[in-house]
Order: structure tokens, then sequence, then C-alpha cells
């Protein structure tokens, strides 16, 4: 019961924060921008992450004996893995917009284009599901002999991959380079993406400037920071004497404290964000009093 109220009010902040960033990205048009278009999408895959796994595992806190079906299990698995690539994507778009706005400002406008923006969002998505769509393909055609207990908070890939009474080299080996290509490749582009800025940051002349671009750079470099790194260790750093407490541990990272500390740094660091929840907040103050 004490794990149950901790993680629901873990969860009641993940969905109530994401769902400010993206109330105040909607009302205020000061923030329709490129930059928040990729942070509304951000929000809106942190949200669709937590409500994925989050309400099951409250589910089996309460009642333990509870089981999910082979399908539901299947489309968790799924969704996971799509919105854990979504998002990876998403970050790499945000840093090249990063990029874009502070080493190219006078091109900024042309190069990110809404017809850009657009196009980029939807390559994240779409990208995102094809190799999910992979490993599930491979993990139908395994055999389950029992016993048919994950030893994991949700249907995580590699939980389930365990259960499987045959040989999965090749789930294993499909694993490790679906996370070089999609948690590395990214990873990498994000700190090219940074080196350059940086560079560019430390010719600024002006200091209010230089302050500026490092406040708009260091929010996103904590978010990437704080994802890629969780990811890195859960699928590709030698595992743990005790692995499956690893995956456990760093679950928590992606289902709970990632998507609720997003909208805390982007909300914290960014003082156009806090200038429209400032905003919003007088509007509604002086709407009543009228």
């Amino acid at each position: 019961m004490l794990l149950f109220g901790l993680f629901s009010l873990f969860y009641v902040c993940t969905l109530l924060g994401n769902g400010v960033i993206l109330g105040l990205i909607l009302l205020d048009p000061r923030l329709h921008t490129p930059m928040y278009f990729f942070l509304s999408h951000l929000a809106f895959v942190d949200i669709t992450y937590a409500c994925n796994t989050v309400p099951q595992m409250l589910v089996n806190l309460l009642n333990p004996a509870k089981p999910i079906s082979y399908a539901g299990c299947m489309t968790q698995t799924f969704l996971f893995m799509t919105f854990a690539h979504t998002e990876c994507l998403l970050l790499v778009v945000m840093s090249y917009d990063r990029y874009v706005a502070i080493c190219h400002p006078l091109r900024y406008s042309v190069i990110m284009s809404w017809r850009v923006c657009t196009v980029l969002v939807v390559a994240a998505w779409t990208c995102g599901s094809p190799l999910a769509l992979l490993h599930i393909s491979l993990i139908l055609r395994l055999p389950f002999c029992g016993p048919h207990r994950i030893n994991h908070f949700f249907c995580e890939l590699l939980s389930v991959i365990k259960l499987a009474c045959a040989d999965t080299r090749l789930n294993q080996t499909l694993i490790r380079a679906g996370a070089v290509f999609i948690v590395v490749v990214p990873l990498c582009l994000v700190l090219v993406s940074y080196s350059r800025i940086l560079a560019t940051i430390l010719r600024i002349q002006s200091e209010k400037g230089r302050k500026k671009a490092f406040s708009t750079c260091s929010s996103h470099l904590c978010v990437v920071g704080l994802f890629f790194g969780s990811a890195i260790v859960m699928y590709m750093a030698p595992k743990s004497r005790h692995p499956e407490e690893q995956q456990k541990i760093l679950f928590l990272f992606y289902s709970f404290f990632n998507p609720m500390l997003n909208p805390l740094i982007y909300s914290l660091r960014n003082t156009e964000v806090k200038g429209a929840l400032r905003r919003v907040l007088s509007r509604e103050s002086s709407s009543q009093l009228v």
C-alpha cells in the first residue's frame, strides 16, 4: 500500500506536469515556435509512456495475483518500445533545432520552417514503430512453456524473452543491434550538435547572450542525460549479479522519474515557460475578478 500511494503520487505528478506544459504551449501564442512544438510532442510521449505501464503496475501492487493476458502483455511491450524509440528521435530533433537556432540564427526561420518541423515530428513518430514491431514479431515465434511469471513491474522486453523455452540468441542480437541504432547513434548526433553549439556559445561576445543560450540548452542536456544514460545502462552495460533488480530500478527512471522530471526541468530552467505560466494565471485571476 505504501508503494501504491507513492507511485500513484508520482503518476499524478507526471500527468499534471506534462499536461501543464502542453496546456501552456497551446494557450500562449509566444510559445508557438519550433522549439516548443517539439517540446509539446515530448510531453505527449511522456504522458503515453506513463499511461502504458504505470496503471497495470498499480493494479499489480494492489492485487499481485491478477494476471495480464498474453495479448495485453505483447501490446504493452510494443507500445513501450515505440514510445521509447520516438522519444530518442525527438531528443535528436530538439538538439538539431537548438543547433540551428544558435549556430545559424539568421537562417533559423528558413531552415526550421513549419513544414520541416512537421516532417521531423512525423518521422520521429513513424520511425519509432518498425523496430518495435520487429522485436514483437520475433517474440511471437517463441514458445512459452512456463512458468509464466515475469520478474518485472511490466512486460519489459528482456524479462519477457527470459520466459521463452527456446533459443533466444537472435532476439538478444537484435536487441543489441537495435540499441546501437536507436540509442548510440542518436546520442552521438546529440553530442555532435551540442559540441558545435558549445563552440558557438563560447564565441558570443555578449554575456547576456551566452547566458540565454546556456539556459535553453542546459535544460535539454539534462533530459538527454537522464534518458540516454538510463537506456545505455539498461540495454548495453554489462549485467550485474542481479540484472532483474537492476532493470526494475532503471524502469522507474523510464516510467516515473524521467517523465516527471522533464516538465520540472523545462519550467524551472526556462524563463519563457515561467513567463507563460504567469500570463495564463494572471488571465485566469483577472477573468475571475470580472
